[in-house]
C-alpha cells in the first residue's frame, strides 16, 4: 500500500473512529506466559499474535490492542504490525539491549538523540551512519522519519496518544512500549518477548528472559538470610528531594537485595519531598544510593552542606550508579540495566555486603570516594 492511500486511510479512521481504541471482541486464542509484567499480554491467533497494552500509559482507562500478523491482508486493519518487522525506530535507550540481545540492532534505522545511546554494536551503526539522528524524543525531525521511513516506530507516551495518533496519521505503524510503568525489575526485562515477537524470535526471547529471571532470584535468594541495613535514595534538586515510592522499581531492587527502604509509602511512582522529611526519614541510614552523579564525597557534601548530616554521608557509604557511561556520554545503567536487573542486583548484594559476593567488581554502581 502507497504511503499516500495509507496515509488517507489512517486519518479516515481515526476521524471517524476514534472510539476503536476499545476492544474489538475477536477470539483471543491461546494465552502466552507472562508472569511478572502487568503492562502487555499475548495471545496465539489465527492469524498470528493479539498483543494487548494493558496500561499505555499512566491513568490509562483503556486498553491497547494490536494484531501482530504475517498476512498483508490484514493491513487495513487499525493497529495492524506485519511481522517480522525489517526496520524499526525506537525512542528510548531501554529498547536498545532487547535488540541488541535479539540480534536485530542492524534492524534500528532512526532514534531521537543517538548519543545516549551506549550499546556497542548499535554504537558502530551510529559512526558509520546507519542510524538516523532524529532530533529531541519530545519533537522528532518528520522530514528525516519520512526518509527513512521505517516499518515500525516504537514509541512511549507520558499522558495520552496525541503524538502517536499524529505518527499514525502520517502513514507509520506505532507500537506502544510502556515498560517504565513495571513495578518489578523482572516485568521491565519481561518486555523483551514483545521484541522477540516483532521480530520473530519469540523463543529466544523467552528463553533469554529465563535465564535472567533465574540469576536474578538466585542473587534475591542470597538477601534473606542476614541484616537488613537501612538504605535512602535520591537527592535535592532546588528544594525538592526526588526518590523512588515505596513500591517504585528501584525501591523493590533495593528490598530484594536485602535493604531496609526507609521509605514506607506505597507509591510506585517518584516522590517529591522536603529534606526535613527525608532527614527524619534517613538520618541514620547505613547507605544512601543514587544521589546525583557526584564526582565524590566532598563535591557532594560541598552541593549541599545538609547532605553531611546524614549517618551514610559520615560513614562514607555512599554509591552512584554512573560507573559505565558509553562514549557519547549515555549511561549503561539507563540502558542496559532494565533489560539485566540480576546485575543490578548483584551490585546492590555486593555493596550492603561483600562476602555474599566474593571477588565481584562493581559494574554499574561506583563508591564515592
Amino acid at each position: 500500500m502507497s504511503r499516500t492511500v495509507k496515509a488517507l486511510a489512517c486519518i479516515l479512521i481515526l476521524i471517524t473512529a476514534c472510539q476503536e481504541r476499545k476492544e474489538t471482541g475477536e477470539t483471543s486464542g491461546a494465552k502466552l506466559e507472562v508472569q511478572y509484567a502487568r503492562g502487555f499480554e499475548i495471545f496465539k491467533t489465527d492469524y498470528g499474535y493479539r498483543l494487548e497494552l494493558k496500561r499505555p500509559f499512566p491513568g490509562a482507562e483503556t486498553s491497547l490492542v494490536y494484531r501482530l500478523t504475517e498476512d498483508q491482508d490484514l493491513q487495513a486493519e487499525v493497529r495492524t504490525i506485519s511481522i517480522p518487522v525489517g526496520s524499526i525506530v525506537c525512542t528510548s535507550t531501554t529498547h536498545i539491549p532487547m535488540l541488541d540481545y535479539l540480534n536485530a540492532g542492524d534492524k534500528l534505522v532512526g532514534f531521537p538523540n543517538t548519543d545516549y545511546i551506549s550499546t556497542p554494536s548499535v554504537r558502530k551503526r551510529i559512526d558509520e551512519g546507519d542510524v538516523k539522528e532524529l532530533g529531541s524524543v519530545l519533537d522528532m525531525n518528520m522530514e528525516s522519519l519520512l526518509e527513512i521511513n521505517p516499518d515500525l516506530i516504537m514509541n512511549y507516551s507520558m499522558d495520552d496518544l496525541k503524538k502517536t495518533d499524529r505518527l499514525v496519521s502520517m502513514g507509520f505503524d506505532v507500537l506502544i512500549n510502556s515498560d517504565y510503568l513495571e513495578e518489578h525489575p523482572l516485568g521491565r526485562a519481561e518486555w523483551i518477548k514483545v521484541f522477540g515477537l516483532l521480530f520473530g524470535e519469540y523463543q529466544k526471547a523467552d528463553s533469554i528472559f529465563r535465564k535472567i529471571e533465574e540469576t536474578y532470584l538466585d542473587y534475591a535468594s542470597k538477601a534473606e538470610h542476614s541484616d537488613s541495613p537501612c538504605v535512602f535514595s535520591g537527592s535535592l534538586y532546588g528544594d525538592t528531594w526526588f526518590m523512588p515510592g515505596g513500591n517504585n522499581y528501584a525501591a523493590t531492587l533495593l528490598k530484594n537485595a536485602g535493604f531496609q527502604y526507609a521509605v514506607s509509602d506505597s507509591s510506585n511512582g517518584f516522590l517529591q519531598w522536603g529534606y526535613e522529611n527525608v532527614y527524619e526519614a534517613a538520618r541514620d541510614c547505613e547507605f544512601w544510593l543514587s544521589p546525583a552523579p557526584f564526582s565524590s564525597l566532598g563535591s557532594l557534601g560541598d552541593a549541599d552542606t545538609r547532605y553531611r548530616n546524614f549517618k551514610a554521608y559520615r560513614e562514607g557509604r555512599v554509591y552512584v550508579y554512573d560507573n559505565k557511561i558509553g562514549p557519547a556520554g549515555g549511561n549503561e545503567y539507563l540502558e542496559l540495566g532494565y533489560l539485566r536487573p540480576d546485575i543490578i542486583l548483584k551490585d546492590l548484594l555486593f555493596i550492603r555486603d561483600s562476602s555474599l559476593i566474593p571477588g565481584h567488581e562493581l559494574y554499574f554502581y561506583r563508591k564515592l570516594e
